[in-house]
């Protein structure tokens, strides 16, 4: 019997089968059969684990993070932020990440029994309306859909108290350096691979508007920008010295 070409080719260019939590579940689980625990950790949330953590913690203390706050870190990951925090935050903690095994060892490696790490279901954030003073999301709207991304927001803004302020990283066309996420992403088109997506200064208008958000700030993730109280040095070795960046581009909202 024929059979319908159609029907039967694997196109590479279709990524609507991608199950993409699934994805960056199983990238974990290679990663701790390859490497030792701890640097598995590292390397599943892109490296720069002190260094990052060091400088995400300084820029959630610019946008107005104190001693006292209730941080919800959405995307924590083994504990990068988290581990960085844990001399400095004396108030409540909510850390929410898809994969088991990240949690495991971020809650291990900050010892806080006054802290939450949860495991995320479905695009919800477990915390009742008005209790938080800051949301996070380092590196997860570059793995989200936009649809995604606005109903994380829309969490984010019930979550948040009057006056409670998001802060996100972001990849964009308009800089120059991040192309070559494009590029990775073009390279590897059609294998199971984390989602990279790219979000639009324009679409974070859009968003903010229908959302009830109030742009802060938005801060080119080339040029430093973040006040460091020590030199901080990358895994490859470059010193940032008074300022620094997370290579990813910075937005700040304000719940109005």
């Amino acid at each position: 019997m024929d059979t319908n070409p159609a029907e039967t080719r694997s196109d590479p260019l279709d990524l609507s089968r991608l199950d993409f939590r699934a994805v960056y579940r199983d990238h974990v689980l290679n990663l701790m059969k390859e490497y030792p625990l701890d640097e598995a950790m590292k390397l599943a949330v892109g490296g720069e684990f002190d260094s990052f953590g060091v400088i995400q913690r300084e820029l959630l203390i610019q946008c107005g993070l104190e001693r006292k706050s209730y941080l919800i870190d959405v995307g924590c990951g083994s504990g990068r932020l988290a581990n960085a925090l844990v001399e400095y935050l004396q108030g409540k903690y909510l850390g929410i990440d898809i994969v088991p095994e990240l949690l495991d060892h971020a809650r291990n490696l900050c010892n806080r029994a006054d802290w939450r790490f949860e495991l995320g279901e479905g695009l919800t954030i477990p915390e009742q309306d008005g209790a938080a003073d800051m949301v996070s999301f380092f590196s997860v709207f570059t793995h989200l859909l936009h649809e995604h991304s606005y109903l994380y927001l829309q969490e984010a803004r019930r979550v948040l108290r009057s006056g409670g302020k998001v802060v996100f990283t972001f990849v964009e066309f308009a800089i120059p350096s991040h192309w070559a996420v494009f590029e990775s992403s073009l390279a590897s088109l059609g294998a199971p691979q984390p989602l990279s997506q790219f979000v639009s200064r324009d679409g974070i208008a859009a968003w903010a508007s229908h959302l009830g958000f109030e742009i802060e700030a938005i801060h080119d993730g080339d040029k430093p920008h973040i006040p460091l109280p020590h030199p901080v040095t990358t895994d490859q070795g470059t010193v940032m010295e008074e300022m620094g960046n997370l290579g990813q581009s910075v937005c700040v909202l304000r719940r109005t």
